[in-house]
C-alpha cells in the first residue's frame, strides 16, 4: 500500500487527542465554542458500552485526517431505522485528497450492512466545498430544518 494512501476504521480509544484537535477543528469551521464538557460527552458517547454515536476516522501516514461520527435512528414512517452522519470533518490542509468521500463511502458501507435504506445528513447551506463533494454522492433533499429552543418556551 502506498504510504499516501487514506485508511479509514473504527475510532480506537487511544486516538482521543487526534481526535479531540479534529474534532475541534470542526466545531471552529462552524464557529461553535468547544468546552471540554462537550468533548468528554462525545468521546463518552462513542466509547461506552451503548455507542450512541459511532465514530470512523481517516488515517494517512499514521496521522488522523478525518472524522466521521454517525448513529442509528428511527424512521416512524418508513418502521425502521435509517443512518444520520452527524459530523464529517477533514481539515483544509488535506482536503481534495479523496478524504470526505472514502469517509462517506465507509459510513454508507455500514449502512448497507445494517439494512439502513437511507444514510441521511444536513450542512450549512454556504458549505460550498463539502456540498460538491455531496452533490456527486447523494440527493438533495426539499427538507427544510429548524431548531427550537425549549428552555425559550
Amino acid at each position: 500500500m502506498n504510504e499516501d494512501t487514506v485508511c479509514v476504521r473504527a475510532v480506537a480509544v487511544g486516538d482521543r487527542p487526534a481526535w479531540e484537535r479534529l474534532y475541534r477543528g470542526y466545531a471552529a469551521f462552524y464557529q461553535v465554542p468547544m468546552e471540554e464538557a462537550v468533548l468528554d460527552a462525545t468521546w463518552r458517547w462513542l466509547m461506552g458500552p451503548q455507542r450512541r454515536v459511532e465514530g470512523l476516522v481517516a488515517l494517512q501516514r499514521g496521522e488522523l485526517v478525518g472524522l466521521a461520527h454517525f448513529r442509528a435512528f428511527p424512521e416512524p414512517l418508513l418502521g425502521q431505522e435509517l443512518g444520520f452522519l452527524d459530523d464529517l470533518f477533514v481539515p483544509p490542509v488535506h482536503r481534495g485528497q479523496g478524504t470526505g468521500r472514502k469517509l462517506i463511502e465507509a459510513v454508507a458501507a455500514i449502512a448497507r450492512e445494517r439494512g439502513w435504506p437511507v444514510l441521511r445528513w444536513i450542512t450549512a447551506e454556504d458549505n460550498a466545498h463539502a456540498r460538491h463533494l455531496y452533490n456527486q454522492l447523494a440527493q438533495a433533499t426539499p427538507w427544510v430544518t429548524y431548531d427550537l429552543d425549549p428552555r425559550q418556551r
